[in-house]
């Protein structure tokens, strides 16, 4: 088994070394536009829904209701990519058409200005909570936080080790797999600092079975054609009652050859990360940790201020089989996808996607799939 070098004696040293002083608002703006990089459907931040309730506190709300149509023509995933069910007789199909309105979602921001500084709230709901064939599906909450002065955020928000800066665009919610999306607890400091660097801690909540916290730092720099980033993640989980060890890296960067274009890439390597991963692979099998790899490529480019389009590559490959609910098992997942987004009007997105799926599993026989989706989202 790989071993990876992210000792839990050198993390404090490192959240140390990381601490000085960043304004809140300039926080608040990289949160912003780092979940712009996501669905970039709140371009307008519902400034005709902003109001104050006091001289000091603004109160925000934002959003989007979003249908969607699909059309699976070998594996039935549901109404999101699922890479891991193609080829499981469990749910093959000879055509599946479905929709779904669940990506909707609806938050609430607040600012208010204090002694101590600006302090920020966010909560955040949309509706994956249940059984993705209801047509009454059931919040589920996305963000619940409070910054306070300086750099600070407490509460659930997207994991710092996640390269949300440099994920690929796509219509299906869950993109590409190869790489790491999650929400968890959290207190993270931020410090932006002079010439486009910024450096971030944060001690999280496990997404796995666990009774200790992880540790991740990051650094992010952006220059005007370029940005990179780097995270790193130690914790630890429990497998059946032993204690085993997750740690990893991601890498990623985006560069703008040309107006309108953008080569993004996202790389992440280490061991126990299936729970973060899209694919969702086994942190462990037989009580030893299942290390990972994962990656993706994309490029998109915007025909005019109306029309992009956009083409990506995402790849998982795990040393050990995970087996799914069904008996099914893969050590690798591929997703391949072309989509094009139109705005006719501010705040309208339409958009179209085809995605190819492969599935290799436990004994090396390969499975794909492919899928058609199409959307239209109204942001506010």
């Amino acid at each position: 088994m790989k071993r990876y070098i992210w000792g839990t004696a050198a993390i404090p040293a490192i959240m140390a070394g990381l601490v000085s002083t960043a304004t809140a608002q300039e926080n608040q703006t990289r949160f912003e536009q780092l979940e712009a990089r996501i669905t970039e459907l709140e371009a307008d931040k519902g400034s005709r829904l902003k109001f104050n309730v006091t001289a000091n506190t603004e109160i925000q709300i934002y959003g989007f209701a979003r249908f969607e149509a699909f059309y699976d023509f070998d594996t039935d995933q549901g109404d999101l990519t699922r890479t891991s069910r193609i080829g499981d007789p469990a749910f093959a199909t000879d055509g599946q058409f479905g929709t779904s309105v669940r990506v909707s979602r609806l938050g609430v921001r607040s600012k208010t200005q204090t002694d101590i500084g600006e302090i920020g709230t966010q909560l955040e709901f949309d509706l994956f909570s249940g059984d993705d064939e209801t047509t009454s599906p059931n919040p589920r909450l996305r963000h619940a936080n409070v910054t306070i002065g300086d750099a600070w955020l407490f509460g659930q928000f997207w994991t710092n080790f996640m390269p949300l800066v440099h994920y690929p665009r796509t219509a299906d919610f869950n993109g590409p797999v190869g790489i790491a999306f999650a929400r968890v607890p959290q207190i993270r400091y931020t410090h932006k600092v002079s010439g486009g660097l910024t450096f971030s801690a944060s001690v999280e909540e496990s997404v796995g079975p666990s009774s200790d916290p992880v540790l991740t730092a990051a650094a992010f720099y952006e220059a005007e054609k370029y940005s990179l980033r780097v995270s790193g993640l130690v914790g630890t989980f429990d497998a059946g009652g032993e204690e085993l060890d997750t740690n990893g890296i991601t890498l990623s960067g985006a560069v703008t050859p040309w107006e309108g274009g953008e080569f993004a890439a996202t790389y992440v390597t280490g061991q126990s990360l299936g729970n973060l991963l899209i694919g969702g692979g086994a942190q462990s099998v037989g009580g030893i940790e299942n290390d990972v790899t994962g990656f993706t490529l994309a490029f998109t480019q915007s025909v005019s201020d109306k029309l992009s389009l956009g083409i990506g590559y995402g790849n998982e490959s795990y040393d050990l089989a995970t087996t799914t609910g069904t008996g099914a098992t893969f050590t690798d997942l591929e997703t391949v996808y072309l989509n094009a987004f139109y705005t006719p009007v501010d705040n309208l997105t339409i958009a179209a996607e085809y995605i190819r799926g492969e599935r290799t599993d436990a004994a090396g026989a390969t499975f794909d799939a492919d899928r058609l989706g199409a959307s239209i989202t109204f942001s506010f």
